[in-house]
């Protein structure tokens, strides 16, 4: 009979406080004195730093949206300008 090792799980404000401490003492340090692995802290940084990356890729990628839908709305009025124009046009040439 084999006992499991349970795993043990970290609540994101554990791991916030973590990667503080260990940008403030060094990430040995802070992996020694919070009693985890090195490894677990350089991984929720690179998780932390992926995340604020994509939040910024999709702000980035919002703007752009809205700046396309300004570009649409006004050519649609330049569209519809022109349509007026041509239809003046044609029923005065007649």
């Amino acid at each position: 009979m084999s006992t499991k090792k349970v795993r043990k799980t970290h609540t994101a404000e554990f791991k916030a406080e973590a990667l503080k401490l260990a940008d403030k003492i060094g990430v040995a340090a802070a992996a020694r004195e919070l009693k985890l692995y090195e490894s677990q802290l350089y991984n929720w940084r690179s998780a932390a730093e992926k995340k604020s990356t994509t939040s910024e890729r999709e702000s980035e990628l919002a703007a752009e949206v809205a700046r396309l839908k300004r570009q649409l709305a006004e050519q649609a009025e330049d569209l519809a300008i022109l349509k007026k124009a041509a239809t003046y046009f044609a029923k005065n040439q007649k």
